[in-house]
C-alpha cells in the first residue's frame, strides 16, 4: 500500500523554515532588548549570541552582519511602536479624537521608555552624522510616523476641529518636541512633573490651533 503525505500536514522543509523564523525571531527579541539598554551602537554578534544562549556562528547565520542585525531591530521596534501607538488609534474617530488617542498612546508608551530606552531617540543620537543603511532604516520610520501623525492632523482639519489656518506640519513638529523634552526631563534630569507638563503642553497645542466650539477641541 503506498501512503501520500497530507497536503495539509507541512513537509520537512516547511518545518525547517517555520523553526528558522522563530529562532531569528527570538535573536531579535533579545537583540531589541540589549539596544534599549546599551544603543544599536552596543549590538555585537557575541553579545546576543550570549544572551541567547547561542553561538555566534548560530546568529550569524540568520543575518550574516552586525548592520544586518541592527536594521532588523530597527523594523521589529517600527512594528511595536506602530502596533503600539497607531493601530489602536484608528479605531478612535477621526478628527482630534484620533489626534488624542495618538498622543495618549505615545505618551503610555514613553512612560514605559523612560525605564527602557527608545531606540528612535538613541539611534538618532548614534547615527545622526552617520550614513549608512541603519541612519537610513531609523530615519524612514520616523518620517513614515510622522507623516501618519500629520494626517491624522490633518483630518481633524477637514473635519472642522482644527483652524482653517492650522499647519498640520507645525503641529506635529511641536507634538513631537514635546516627546524629545520628555525624554530628556525625565531620563537625563530626572524632572519631577515631566509627563504631566508634556500633557499640559500638548492641550496648550490644540488651544492654538483647534476651532472654538469644536468636537474634542477641548
Amino acid at each position: 500500500m503506498m501512503f501520500t503525505t497530507s497536503s495539509s500536514s507541512p513537509s520537512r522543509g516547511e518545518r525547517a523554515l517555520h523553526k528558522g523564523q522563530q529562532t531569528k525571531q527570538l535573536i531579535v527579541d533579545a537583540a531589541l532588548g540589549l539596544a534599549t539598554q546599551v544603543g544599536l551602537e552596543g549590538l555585537s554578534i557575541g553579545a546576543v549570541a550570549e544572551l541567547t544562549g547561542m553561538s555566534k556562528s548560530g546568529v550569524f547565520a540568520h543575518f550574516g552582519s552586525r548592520e544586518e542585525l541592527q536594521i532588523s531591530v530597527v523594523r521589529e521596534y517600527d512594528q511595536r511602536f506602530s502596533e503600539e501607538i497607531f493601530l489602536p488609534a484608528l479605531q478612535a474617530p477621526r478628527g482630534l479624537p484620533r489626534v488624542r488617542a495618538l498622543f495618549a498612546n505615545w505618551m503610555k508608551r514613553v512612560a514605559v521608555e523612560i525605564r527602557s530606552g527608545c531606540i528612535f531617540i538613541s539611534g538618532a543620537v548614534e547615527f545622526d552624522d552617520r550614513p549608512g543603511p541603519v541612519r537610513d532604516a531609523l530615519v524612514s520610520s520616523v518620517k513614515a510616523w510622522m507623516a501618519a501623525l500629520q494626517r491624522a492632523l490633518l483630518q481633524a482639519q477637514e473635519q472642522g476641529h482644527l483652524r482653517a489656518d492650522a499647519d498640520a506640519a507645525q503641529m506635529a513638529f511641536e507634538m513631537h518636541g514635546l516627546i524629545l523634552a520628555l525624554h530628556y526631563e525625565a531620563c537625563f534630569l530626572q524632572s519631577a512633573g515631566a509627563l504631566e507638563r508634556a500633557n499640559t503642553g500638548f492641550e496648550n497645542i490644540l488651544l492654538r490651533y483647534g476651532r472654538a466650539g469644536a468636537s474634542g477641541a477641548i
